[in-house]
């Protein structure tokens, strides 16, 4: 995966392990062109910048960069690549736009934490709550919390904003063209980044319908993970990489049934460790999903699956705050009447059959034995 094509002025990494210290550092070098841009509005808007940088850089496990940049070694590696004459892709290009999802995750993670009311995350106050302390601390006048509800709303917003900047080439290394998107493949790239921003903020949209409305059933929570994670998470990642890669649209149509498949095992795993979870592994509160009363595929089976006494049970224990005794009742409620087996046999047969399919993958054989073991990962890790 190694590539002789500069980054800027970053290495190309030489595998999947090496993406997220690379992604780190474009992260790094655009904070530090951006940041005085918004300093210079005023030293509080600099402030706020600094906090949007603290929260991107600190923690996180960049998984989103590390598919792109797998597709587009897979686009790289793919036997008859169909180039067109001076059609040279650029390890920069990868690496740029896996940043680019690194800010959309930071504004959709701060966002969530509002909606979730969440006061954690990573182990560390939300921004929400930060910015509420700083308010407190300070002695400003009016409500605290309210003032750190929009300040984090204006946070995210600055991170979508600057994730357009990144992924378009604004705000780089000054020795553009080289970091620019060609002609072409910037408009293949641009409807899949679209496409991107568009199917999360919908899945996040049926996120708080379903929870509102109290939808039990299954396949509500499936069409939430299929574009809040799913597509969002694993699938376009894996496409734009392969786009930037000029890949054949075999080779994509292949990535995206890989993704949606890693996907949704990702975000079942995602369910059981907002449930069972070790906050000492996730970053946040046990049963935190139980807490804010999220419609997950998990609850959703348990419901399906119990009985009237102990769907009723279960019923009560979603969508407010839980004793330790109460907590393990759930836990207890959910392994009971197998909604956990269930879970872990649905992880199971999406892996099998994404791990099928990239085994089928022309491309080269080192790249496939990395996404193989990279998307084994994404349905069975512990945070």
């Amino acid at each position: 995966m190694t590539s002789a094509h500069p980054v800027d002025r970053f290495e190309a990494p030489a595998g999947l392990n090496e993406v997220p210290a690379a992604v780190g550092s474009v992260l790094d070098d655009f904070f530090g062109r951006a940041i005085p841009h918004a300093a210079a509005i005023d030293p509080v808007v600099g402030d706020s910048a600094t906090m949007l940088r603290e929260f991107t850089m600190n923690g996180g496990k960049r998984i989103r960069p590390t598919l792109l940049y797998a597709g587009w070694c897979c686009g790289m590696s793919e036997s008859g690549r169909p180039t067109a004459p001076g059609d040279t892709a650029d390890p920069a290009e990868a690496l740029r736009a896996g940043a680019a999802i690194e800010l959309i995750q930071a504004c959709a993670l701060i966002h969530d934490d509002i909606i979730d009311r969440s006061d954690t995350r990573r182990g560390r106050p939300t921004v929400h709550r930060d910015i509420e302390a700083t308010h407190t601390g300070a002695g400003w006048s009016g409500d605290a919390a309210a003032f750190g509800v929009a300040g984090a709303i204006l946070i995210g917003d600055l991170a979508l904003s600057w994730a357009d900047d990144l992924f378009h080439g604004v705000g780089v290394a000054e020795e553009l063209p080289a970091g620019t998107l060609r002609r072409g493949v910037a408009r293949r790239a641009g409807a899949v980044w679209a496409a991107m921003r568009t199917e999360v903020l919908g899945g996040q949209i049926l996120d708080i319908v379903n929870e509102s409305r109290g939808n039990e059933s299954v396949s509500a929570a499936y069409r939430v993970m299929e574009f809040k994670t799913a597509a969002y998470t694993v699938a376009r990642p894996l496409e734009l990489g392969a786009t930037l890669a000029s890949g054949s649209p075999g080779l994509i149509d292949a990535l995206r049934s890989i993704g949606h498949d890693l996907g949704i095992a990702f975000q079942l795993r995602d369910d059981l460790l907002g449930v069972f979870g070790d906050p000492e592994q996730t970053g946040k509160p046990s049963g935190d999903d139980l807490v804010a009363g999220k419609r997950t595929a998990l609850i959703a089976i348990g419901l399906n699956r119990a009985g009237a006494t102990a769907g009723g049970e279960l019923r009560g224990l979603i969508g407010r705050q839980l004793s330790p005794d109460e907590l393990d009742r759930a836990r207890s409620i959910l392994i009971d009447v197998g909604a956990v087996a269930d879970m872990e046999q649905r992880i199971d047969h999406l892996d099998e059959r994404a791990q099928a399919t990239v085994g089928a993958l022309d491309v080269d054989s080192s790249v496939r034995s990395e996404l193989s073991a990279l998307g084994h990962r994404l349905g069975h890790r512990q945070k």
